[in-house]
C-alpha cells in the first residue's frame, strides 16, 4: 500500500479532513489531524448542512456512519419558507408531504462532527495547532504551529478551509470576486431572543437584488445572513465596525430601507454577532503542479460561495475520493495518485461553482423573488 509506514498529516478538522481521517483510519493509515481549536467544546460555528447522495451521504456511508448520521439529522429542517421582503410568505415547503429533505437530510454541524470525531481512535484530533508555516524535509514536510510545536509528516493535506495558510505552497492562483457580500449573524438562544423570526424554522427572502436567509437549529441558535451585490472594496470603504451592534444595525436599515422591520428582530438582539464575508470563487481552470507529499482538499481547493448547498457535500467527496486513490492499490507511487485525484477535483469543484454561480445570478436578479418561488414551485 503507497501509505504503508508514512505519516500523513491532515491540516483542518473540518468535516472534510475529519471524514479522510475516519477512511484512512479504515485502511489502517497512520493519520493525524492538526486543529486549531482549543478543544472539542468550542462552538462549531456554521449553517445545518444538508447532504445529498452521492457526496456527502455517500462519505458517510464509506465511512460507515450512515446509520448514526440519521440518528441526529432533523426531518423538518429542509422545509423552507420563501417570502418577499415584508415576510409575506410565497412559497410555504411545509404544505408538501414530501420535500427534498428526503434526498438531502441535514444536520446541525455540531451533532456532525461529533459523530466524525467519535470514530477516530483515541488522539487522532491534535487540538490547539494553528499551522503556521513549513518546510520541506527529507521526503515530506517539518510543519510548525502557533504553540510552538513542530512535527513531520510524509503527506500533508491541507483541509484548512477558504482561506488555507497551505493551498499558497500549492498554487499562487488567486481567488475571483464574486460581486456579492453577505453578512453573516449568528445568536446563540434566539428561540427565545428573537422567536418571532425563530418561529418560521428556515426562511429565505429575495427582493430589491438582495438576500435574507437564515436557519434555525435544534440547540436553539440561529444563524443568518443578509447578503447584496457591492464592489470588492466595500468592505474596507465602509469603515464599520462590525463588533459594534449599533453601527451594523444603522448599515442595515439603510442598505434594505425597504424591508420589513420585523427583520431588525435580528439586528437588534443584544446576542447578536455579525461577521462581514465577501464571496470569492477559484477560477474554473485553475491548475498546479502535482507533489507527492501534498495536495489539499474542501474550500481549500475549490473555494465558492454557499449559494448551492454544494461546498460542504463536494469537500466531503474530495475526502472518499482522495483516500481511494491512495489506498486503492491501483497506482505505482503517491504522486501518480494525487494528479489523478486532482485531475477529478478540480472539474468537479469547477462545477459545483458554475452551479453556485448560475443561482446567484438568479437570487440577485431584479426578478429573483418570482424565480426562485418558480423553482421551488416546479421541483414539488
Amino acid at each position: 500500500m503507497l501509505l504503508k509506514n508514512k505519516q500523513i498529516a491532515i491540516v483542518g478538522g473540518g468535516m472534510a479532513g475529519l471524514t479522510l481521517a475516519r477512511l484512512l483510519q479504515l485502511k489502517e493509515v497512520n493519520v493525524k489531524v492538526y486543529e486549531r481549536d482549543f478543544d472539542q467544546s468550542v462552538r462549531v460555528q456554521g449553517s445545518t448542512l444538508d447532504l445529498h447522495e452521492g457526496t456527502g451521504l455517500e462519505a458517510m456511508k464509506r465511512a460507515g456512519l450512515l446509520e448514526e448520521f440519521y440518528k441526529y439529522h432533523r426531518p423538518d429542517a429542509s422545509k423552507m419558507v420563501v417570502v418577499d421582503r415584508f415576510l409575506n410568505i410565497k412559497f410555504n415547503e411545509h404544505d408538501f408531504a414530501k420535500t427534498m429533505a428526503e434526498k438531502r437530510p441535514e444536520i446541525d454541524r455540531p451533532p456532525l462532527r461529533d459523530i466524525l470525531l467519535h470514530s477516530l481512535q483515541p488522539n487522532t484530533v491534535v487540538w490547539d495547532s494553528q499551522f503556521v508555516s513549513m518546510e520541506k524535509e527529507g521526503d515530506g514536510w517539518l510543519l510548525h504551529f502557533k504553540n510552538g510545536t513542530s512535527t513531520y509528516a510524509d503527506l500533508v493535506i491541507a483541509a484548512d478551509g477558504a482561506n488555507s495558510k497551505i493551498r499558497p505552497y500549492l498554487s499562487d492562483v488567486p481567488p475571483i470576486y464574486s460581486g456579492v457580500t453577505l453578512i453573516q449573524g449568528d445568536i446563540d438562544d434566539a428561540e427565545k431572543s428573537a422567536s418571532k423570526l425563530f418561529s418560521f424554522s428556515k426562511i429565505m427572502a429575495f427582493d430589491d437584488e438582495k438576500m435574507l436567509g437564515f436557519s434555525t437549529k435544534g440547540d436553539g441558535s440561529i444563524m443568518f445572513i443578509a447578503a447584496f451585490k457591492c464592489p470588492e472594496n466595500w468592505l474596507a470603504q465602509s469603515n464599520i465596525n462590525f463588533n459594534n451592534k449599533a453601527e451594523v444595525f444603522t448599515w442595515f436599515k439603510t442598505e434594505f430601507s425597504n424591508w420589513s422591520n420585523d427583520w431588525y428582530e435580528f439586528f437588534t438582539n443584544g446576542n447578536v454577532q455579525c461577521t462581514p464575508r465577501p464571496q470569492y470563487f477559484f477560477p474554473f481552470d485553475q491548475s498546479w503542479e502535482t507533489q507527492g507529499n501534498l495536495t489539499m482538499i474542501g474550500d481549500a481547493a475549490h473555494r465558492m460561495p454557499p449559494f448551492a448547498g454544494e461546498g460542504a457535500n463536494v469537500a466531503m467527496q474530495d475526502s472518499f475520493e482522495l483516500a481511494e486513490v491512495l489506498t486503492n492499490g491501483i497506482f505505482p507511487d503517491i504522486k501518480t495518485a494525487i494528479a489523478d485525484f486532482e485531475k477529478d477535483m478540480v472539474a468537479r469543484g469547477a462545477d459545483a461553482t458554475k452551479e453556485t454561480l448560475k443561482n446567484m445570478e438568479v437570487m440577485f436578479s431584479k426578478n429573483g423573488l418570482q424565480q426562485m418561488v418558480a423553482f421551488f414551485s416546479a421541483a414539488h
